[in-house]
Formats: C-alpha cells, structure tokens, sequence
C-alpha cells in the first residue's frame, strides 16, 4: 500500500520506505520514534525488530540517497584497514572501514543519513572518507569478523596438553636477561606459543613462521608444502613472543641484530618427543621467527615415499654398492633429507660404521655417528671428510657439498672404497653431472665415482575423500605433455575440492623422481664435456623418465592433479 504524501516528520528513509509501500505511515512513524528513544539507527531498529528485511531497507537507502549497495560477502577486503580505526568508534557507529584508495578510505554503512560516523572516522585517521552501503546483517557479521582478527588476543589460546616438561627452559634462564624489559613468561604468550607448536603436530605442518610487519604480525604453518595462516597475534606482543621461542631454545634474548640458530625438545611421553629448528632473522619491524618440525622417532619406508617400482629398484641396487656416491638433488623443502635418511635406515646394521657432516644434524639417527657443521667453531664439511677418512668409515653422508673442496674429498672417498651419500641444488639429475664440473671437480673424477643421481620433488596428494573426476578437453591434456595413446586410451583427470578431512582438497605429499644410473655412455659424454641437454637426452634414449613424465605419471594414477604437476614440475 504505497502513500502518495507521508508526513514531513518522517527521516528521508523512512518516507521512501512508506513511500515504496513497504511500511504504513504509522508504523514508520513509531519505528522511528522507537528507533530514536533506544539511541539506535532507523536502519538497525528495522532490521532487529524484524519489521524489514536487511536486503529491503538497503535497496530502499541507495535508491533514496543515491549511494552504491555492497555486498560486502563477496569482496575480500583487508581486515588490516580496520585496525586504524579504534574499536569503540566501529562499534558506536555500526561503520566498517574496508579500504582504501590514496588518502581516501572507503567506510562501509548500513545507513546513509549516519554522517557522524563518516566525520569522526574522518578526524580519526586524517584521511577523506566516502560511505558505501552495505546490508544490515551483512555489516554486523563483517564487523565481527574485522574486530576479531584485530583482536586476536592470546588469552583465549588454551590447551589441556602438558607442555611443562620442555627441554631447553631450565629455571633461572630468564634473570640472565632482566636487562631485557619483556615479560616473557606472560601466561597468555605461553599459552600462545605451546598452542602454535601443538597445532604444528596436530596439522602435519613441517614449518612454523612468525611474522613481525609494521601493522601487524601473523602467523603461518607450511602444510603439504604450501604456507597457510592460521594466527594474527596483536602487534604489541609480536616481541614476547619471539623472546617466549628464544628462551626455550636457548638464545640470545637482548640480542636481537643478528639471526640466531637454536633447538627446542618437546617431550610428549617418556619414549616420544619432537624437536623443533628455531632460526630468528632481523628484519625491518622486528625479528622473523621460523621453526621446522624434526620428528625423531619418524621413520618412513622408502615404498611410502612414491617411487616407481623401477625406480625403487634402482635406487635399492646403487644403495647397497660398496662403493662409489648416491646423490640426491632437488630444490629446497623436495623431500633430500628424508630420502637419504630412509635409505641411511636400511643400511644402519651393527656391522656398518656410518658417519655423517650435516648443517645441521635435522633427525638424530642412533647408531649413526652423526657430527653437526658449524662454520663458527671451523667445523666444516671438509674437516669433517678429513676426519672421518681416518675413522674406518663404511658409508659417509655429506649434507651437501657445497664447493669444490668438499666435492674433491667425497669424490676421492667415493674411488677408495666407501660409499658416500649426498646432496646438491640442481633441477634434474643431468645437470647434477654438469654442475659438479662448473665447481670444479674433473670429468675423469664424476665419471668415476658417481653411481646415481635421484632427482626428486613433492607434489600435494588429491584428498581420496573428495577428489572429484574432471572433464578435460583432449587438446588440454596435449597441452600438457601427455602422448596422443594416452589420450586416446582415457585418461581421468580429477580436481581438488576439499572436505573436512583435508586442507583445500589436499591431503599429504608424494614424491615426483627422476632416478637416473649413471651408465657408460652418460659417463663418456661427462668426459667429452657435453652439456646437460646432451645427457638429458641420453637418458631419454635409455628410457628414464625426467621429473615431468613422473608427475604425468601421477597424474594418469589420480594421485596428483594437473594444477599441482604444473606446480612443482613446470618447465
């Protein structure tokens, strides 16, 4: 029933309401005069009392004032904007700041005519404001959301398990540093660091990352090899936060210049604890935290790893050798370590002597003779060769051989009788022969010594629960490298879709390899100095797939999607 002259009492809003028929001029009448008697908005009365819907009466305002409607769900909007603005003035006047454009920030309401808000917004932050129109309910779950994340206080972080007995902290650690004006045994901040560590075992995350910016600290767990954040801390307390992390590990907590390297044991049981690697890095705002999970009792199969049944096959006969090197190479976080430990597993028996150099010793192997390098003190690689030369060794694990010094002495240990196992940063195997000759070492000397090269990466497995089949085009999966045979066969390709067994349809890791035996002719062509191309292409002529058919490979097994081959393997 629409009104052709409501009264000039009522507000601008109220008149188009009555005037759209949406209320009688009565009830608009005491909507507002309830409205006003209970300090609210008229909006904000409507949409409570459940007169109107929010979606009504927003309609209604941008059609009246001539203001753009939002529908705040569906833009992602920076809660950090929020931050400059006091919590009290958010709440007193029902207004969202959202973003900003230059010196110009853009404050979400759910009421047009609330011009106090704009200006004391305005005189707030010293910037221009302009209002933009957003549905009531809309408003209020999105201010909620804003102040929570702004709020991320510490003292609901809680937790039932027993973190007391954690080695690193010993009595009396925190009166060497009372120069330091940091509360660092504040309950709340070790609650919030306990919680963090629990939560980076509960999710299978490998690294905790804690960020200090100008405006806002966060914090992010590397799951499945993808960083994700699960914490927004209050800035002020970013610093006794990271003192909290240096205590248990046994840093340096007035020194806050240089990084710092240091460990922390958490003992769950008597029989189980886990170590986490603490390294701290100044940065602009403050020092960067970041800890990775070392599971010592973590032991994994090399059969769980993702081998191909050849490739296991490979890998197992150049691993019992007596002799020669076993290389592993790949990029950071592909999974070297845990293969070379798998395989170090197999070989560890009363009757094999084996020693280790690592930088640092990540998981302690007990029967392995392992040494930690440590450039300070001049424990280096090389030292540690020399010595372990002189120790009857059978097997020698180098980290990584990072110069041509170390690469001389594992290559020289490698002809005279040991087995030497290590790592290099190379793409693929070819280029591993290669680069060993950039640093320096002879083609005489690689062709020698090296047995086989394992290049590896770690792809993100498809969720079993939810992975869902995806229709894609023939020419698409041409694209991607797959033989028209394949094709043709069918190939089902699926996609991630997420559940709540999962994280974004992704559930655990699975490793991509090349595993490449160095056979004659690839040694000949080392000598001849060829290229990597040229051994990339004998090895294709001897039928051993590269990191890329691998993923393929994967991929038609529906362990993998497309996104993430491209991912890991793109050329």
């Amino acid at each position: 029933m629409a009104v052709t002259n409501p009264s000039m009492h009522l507000s601008g809003l109220a008149r188009k309401l009555v005037l759209d028929g949406l209320l009688s001029e009565q009830d608009a009448q005491k909507a507002q005069a309830d409205a006003t008697q209970a300090k609210t908005t008229l909006v904000s009365h409507l949409v409570a009392r459940n007169i109107l819907s929010a979606r009504e009466v927003a309609h209604a305002a941008a059609h009246e004032f001539g203001v753009p409607l939002l529908d705040i769900d569906a833009l992602d909007y920076d809660p950090e904007v929020a931050k400059q603005v006091d919590e009290k003035i958010i709440r007193k006047h029902h207004s969202l700041p959202i973003f900003k454009r230059g010196n110009r920030l853009f404050v979400a309401i759910s009421d047009p005519t609330n011009v106090q808000a704009l200006d004391e917004i305005k005189f707030h932050v010293n910037m221009s404001t302009e209002g933009i129109l957003v549905e009531e309910d809309k408003l209020s779950h999105a201010i909620e959301r804003a102040l929570e994340a702004a709020d991320d206080g510490l003292e609901d972080f809680d937790t039932d398990d027993d973190f007391d007995d954690l080695e690193g902290l010993e009595v009396g650690e925190e009166e060497k540093h009372d120069d330091v004006n940091i509360e660092i045994d504040d309950a709340p901040v070790v609650k919030f660091v306990n919680k963090i560590l629990l939560d980076c075992m509960k999710k299978g995350a490998s690294d905790i990352h804690i960020e200090p910016y100008e405006k806002f600290c966060r914090v992010r767990l590397r799951i499945d090899g993808v960083l994700q954040e699960v914490a927004k801390p209050p800035l002020s307390l970013a610093q006794k936060i990271t003192a909290r992390i240096k205590v248990m590990s046994r840093l340096d907590v007035s020194e806050r210049r240089v990084p710092q390297d240091g460990r922390i044991k958490l003992r769950l049981s008597k029989k189980k604890s886990i170590d986490f690697r603490v390294s701290t890095c100044p940065t602009l705002y403050g020092e960067k935290t970041v800890m990775r999970l070392l599971d010592s009792s973590m032991s994994i199969p090399l059969e769980a790893l993702g081998y191909e049944d050849f490739q296991l096959k490979l890998f197992l006969e150049n691993l019992y050798r007596p002799y020669g090197m076993f290389l592993v190479t790949g990029p950071t976080g592909s999974g070297k370590t845990v293969s070379l430990y798998s395989g170090i597993n197999l070989l560890n028996k009363p009757d094999v002597n084996i020693s280790t150099a690592e930088d640092p010793v990540e998981i302690n192997l007990p029967g392995v003779n392992q040494v930690q390098v440590d450039e300070k003190t001049g424990m280096t690689f090389e030292k540690a060769l020399k010595a372990f030369l002189r120790q009857d060794p059978d097997i020698i694990l180098v980290g990584e051989i990072r110069d041509i010094t170390t690469g001389n002495i594992a290559i020289k240990a490698a002809q005279t009788g040991h087995m030497v196992m290590s790592t290099l940063h190379t793409n693929d195997a070819p280029q591993t022969l290669t680069r060993m000759v950039d640093m320096g070492v002879k083609p005489f000397a690689i062709a020698t010594a090296v047995n086989i090269i394992t290049a590896q990466r770690l792809a993100r497995k498809l969720c079993g629960n939810c992975k869902r089949p995806l229709d894609v085009p023939k020419e698409a999966l041409l694209a991607e490298g797959f033989s028209e045979q394949d094709v043709d066969e069918g190939i089902t390709s699926y996609e991630a879709v997420g559940c709540d067994k999962c994280t974004g349809g992704y559930k655990g890791r699975v490793g991509i390899y090349q595993v490449m035996p160095v056979s004659e002719e690839m040694k000949r062509l080392v000598m001849e100095g060829k290229n990597s191309m040229d051994i990339g292409d004998q090895a294709r002529r001897e039928g051993i797939p590269d990191i890329r058919q691998s993923a393929r490979k994967k991929c038609r097994d529906g362990i993998i999607d497309i996104k993430e081959m491209n991912r890991v393997t793109q050329e």
